[in-house]
Formats: structure tokens, sequence, C-alpha cells
């Protein structure tokens, strides 16, 4: 029998220390020989400083000051295009330095305040919407109807939906996804076939704004204050909140799905309250809250062409000559075109995993323990699984130490596909569930991972839309897993082909970046 505590225990006891390591504290009190040199040169220009202080008392001068006045542009230059800066100079890169570390802290922090509202709304949603509509009497293949139409909704407006947000401003379509969010909360209250799947379609909508206008307007405002080099770091941050997020609305969910009965809010009435509603009246509190806090604290930033680039001005002016744009910028760059397949192939792997898991763990449960099967502690697996996507995080932040993202997500997508492989061949419990566990730190891994990469590779005008184009193949893929009658083997056996193929992809685009292509 698998000890589900046990493996909970053991896998918060490494993401702890995968914590620890990536955190600054361990570079504190367990510096490098590279910390080590750097504190030797800053010793070294304080000397320096020292001597310069006391040449005028022994009537010795040198050229040291004409370096400070009528030099430091042109070393800062130099910097800029990958050049060493004199030893002198060091003193003032590292105040550089921390400057920009207080400018990235404060951004990362005005971040998170909304970001993670947006991801607790969709959390405390997710695991209650089937049993939502499944306690209001509709059938399987009616839910099933309602899924496809919420997927649906998102490949068809997220097309066009992002390029709207380049052009009109991100923040605006924030707050515009915590409106049309709360309001597909808000049709969850009536049992009516019709309101519900408007509901879905809302959702699909706010859905697509979610996992591309948020990114967006990361990398914007990383861009425009100078700190793109710290842009892998708020990738991993975020990550690692989100997963902290999610283990958090699991419990939150979990009371406010117990708190009231689930009744009509009158004898004969459409319209209920109480039970799997209770989440959903949560979500749209953290959504109300999302929406003021971005149009208070958030600047406004769009897609900014680059200079001189004045081609398709009409096109820009509608949503269709957006797409357009998005489209041609994706198939003419193989880079770009790389990202959106590799990001389609993975997400929709974690979309397919999410649907299988629960049934495969079951199926495995039951044929180890017959009729002393009594159901799985499902909450303490999904926590496991957020702490192994912290984990995950926590890692690539380590690995960004040595390697680019370019060569460190063919590793992600290595393991994944190996994750898989032992999903497939696994004949217990325990060691399917290790496996899900390791694809789960993969997940961690992959965000900050490909966040990264599409922030270097993307064009910051076509962001957001070019995202949104991402996410239409992504949703073909989920839709090809819900409309056909696949068993959890087979289904892993799909997502382990997949992420072969993106392995190999991603093999292609690290050659490309960094092999010969760039």
């Amino acid at each position: 029998m698998t000890d589900y505590n046990l493996i909970f225990g053991a896998v918060l006891l490494f993401n702890v220390v995968v914590t620890f390591r990536a955190s600054s504290y361990y570079k504190k009190y367990f510096p490098s020989s590279t910390d080590n040199n750097q504190n030797t040169t800053i010793d070294e220009t304080s000397s320096e400083a020292e001597s310069e202080e006391l040449a005028p008392l022994s009537g010795k001068t040198d050229d040291k000051d004409s370096f400070h006045d009528n030099d430091k542009e042109k070393v800062d230059a130099d910097v800029e295009r990958g050049h060493d800066p004199p030893a002198s100079s060091a003193s003032i890169n590292a105040a550089s330095d921390n400057a920009a570390n207080i400018r990235h802290a404060q951004l990362l922090r005005k971040y998170l305040s909304v970001y993670l509202l947006a991801t607790l709304s969709d959390w405390l949603q997710g695991p209650y919407v089937y049993a939502l509509y499944d306690a209001y009497g509709y059938s399987q293949h009616e839910i099933a109807v309602l899924f496809v139409a919420g997927f649906g909704s998102s490949m068809v407006f997220g097309s066009f939906i992002g390029g709207m947000a380049d052009q009109c401003g991100r923040r605006k379509f924030i707050i515009l996804f915590a409106i049309i969010y709360a309001m597909s909360c808000m049709t969850k209250h009536y049992k009516n076939f019709s309101i519900l799947m408007i509901g879905r379609l809302l959702g699909g909508v706010a859905t697509s704004l979610l996992f591309s206008v948020f990114e967006a307007w990361l990398i914007g405002a990383h861009a425009s204050a100078g700190l793109m080099s710290h842009i892998g770091k708020a990738f991993s941050t975020a990550q690692y909140g989100n997963s902290i997020i999610a283990i958090l609305a699991g419990q939150i969910a979990n009371k406010a799905a117990n708190h009231a009965a689930f009744k009509p809010s009158s004898e004969g009435s459409g319209f209920y309250i109480g039970g799997y509603l209770g989440p959903f009246d949560v979500s749209l509190v953290a959504l109300i809250l999302c929406g003021l806090l971005a149009s208070a604290i958030w600047e406004e930033n769009y897609g900014e062409a680059p200079a001189g680039n004045d081609d398709d001005e009409k096109a820009k002016s509608s949503a269709s000559g957006a797409l357009k744009k998005a489209y041609f910028a994706t198939m003419s760059n193989p880079d770009i075109l790389s990202c959106g397949i590799i990001s389609s192939l993975f997400e929709g792997s974690m979309y397919i995993f999410v649907f299988m898991w629960t049934p495969a763990l079951t199926a495995l449960a039951k044929e180890e323990l017959g009729d002393k099967f009594e159901g799985l502690p499902f909450g303490v697996i999904f926590s496991t699984f957020m702490v192994c996507c912290m984990a995950g995080s926590s890692i690539f932040s380590i690995a960004m130490e040595k390697l680019k993202p370019e060569q460190f997500a063919v590793t992600v997508f290595g393991v994944a596909a190996f994750a898989f492989a032992m999903v497939v061949f696994s004949v217990n419990a325990t060691s399917t569930f290790l496996a899900m566990n390791l694809f789960e730190m993969c997940v961690g891994m992959y965000f900050p991972s490909m966040g990264t990469m599409k922030g270097m590779i993307v064009p910051e005008d076509k962001r957001a839309a070019i995202y949104n184009l991402f996410r239409i193949p992504l949703n073909f893929i989920v839709l090809f897993s819900l409309l056909t009658d696949l068993t959890p083997r087979v289904s892993f056996i799909l997502c382990g082909s997949m992420m072969i193929v993106a392995t190999l992809l991603q093999l292609r685009l690290r050659t490309r970046r960094i092999g010969g292509g760039k």
C-alpha cells in the first residue's frame, strides 16, 4: 500500500533543501569561489580608493579622477557590449546592481500582489466545476459539452484578444479579465444550462487572458525598467508563489464548500446557494480585489514596436490585423514557432495529466487493495504535486547560475518524457505516484524556463497576441483528449510521445540560439 503521507513528507523536505540552496541566504553563508573573487575585487577597489584619498597628502597624483569624471560613459558602453569592466569600476557596478535588485524587488511585489490573486481565483474554482455541474443533475455528456465549450471559447477568442491587449493596454485587459471571470463565477449560481454555457464561454476568454496578458505585462514592465536580466528570477518566484497559492486554495475551497448546505435560494427557484458554490463566491471576492489592485498599483504597458518599425499601421487598428501580424511573425521566425509548438506540447501533456492522474491512481489502488479500498487522500496527493512544483521552480533558479534556459529546457523535457515512461510501465501505485511527482517537478521547472525563453524570443509589440496564438494548438490537444475515450495508459503514452518531440525541438532551438544559429 502506498504511504502518501510519507512521500509528502519526503518531498517537503527535499523542497526545503532546494529552496534554501536557491535563496540568497545560501550564497551568504556558503559563498562560492566566484563570490569570493568578487569580494576580493571589491576589497582591492576599496584599497585603491583609500590610496587615492591619501595621494594629495604625499603630493602624488594620477589619472584615476579623470577615469571617474570623463570615461564612465565609455566604461558603461563597454560593459553593455559584453567587455569586462576595469577593476576600479567594481564599486560603481556593485552599487548599480544593488539599485537594480531593489527596483526588481519592488516590481516583483507589485506584480505578485495582483497575479497571485488571479491564480487564487482560478485554483479555487478548478476542483469544483465538474462537481457543481454534477450536483445540478446534468449528465456526463452534458458536462462534457460545457467543458468543450470552455476550451473552444479559449481557442477562438484567445486568438485575437491578445492582440487587442497589446494595442489597447495590458493593464486594461487584466482588469477586463477580473470582470469577465467574476461574471463567469456569478453564472454558476443558476441551474440553467444556457446560463452555465455562457459562464463557460466567459471562463474560456478569462483563461486566455490569465495565461497570456499577465506574463506579457511582466516582461514589458521588466523591459521598461531595464531589468530584463532579472526576468528568470521573476518567473521562478511567480511559479513558486503560484504553487503555494494552489495549496492554500485547496484548503480554503474545501472549507467554503462545506460551510453551508447546497440548496435553492427559495422553493422552486433556479438560483442556488451554498455547497459547491462556496469556492466560486470566494473566487469572486479574489477577482474583485485583483481588478482593484491592478487599477491602483500597476502602470499601463503596451506592445511597443521597435523604433522605426511603422509597417502595417492600419493593421494595428483591428483585432484581425493584430492576429495576422502575430501569425506571420510566428511562421517567419523558426525560434518563435519552436517556442509555440513546444509550449503547446508540454502544456497539452500537463492538461491530459490533470484529467488522467485520478483514474490512473484509483485503478491501481483498487487493484492492490481490492475490497479494502476506501478512497484516495486527494488532498495529500494534490499538496504533494504542488510541493514538487515549488521544488522545480527552485531547481530552475539553481540551474540558471550556470546554464542558459535553452540548455536547461532540454533536460526538463527529457526528464518529463522519462517520467511518463515510468508511469506507463509502472506496475504499482507507489512507483506510479513517484513518477507523477517527477513530472510535476518538471512542471515547476518548465514555466520559468519557457517564460524566460519567450521573453527573449517573442517580439514585444506582438507578445500577448503570439502567446494566445500558441494556445490554439494547445486547446486542440485538450479538446482531443476530452472528445476521445482514451484510457489513462494510452493517454500517458501520448504525453510521453509529445515530450520526446518537445525534447527534439528544444535541442534544435538550443543549437540555433547557442550552438550555431545565434
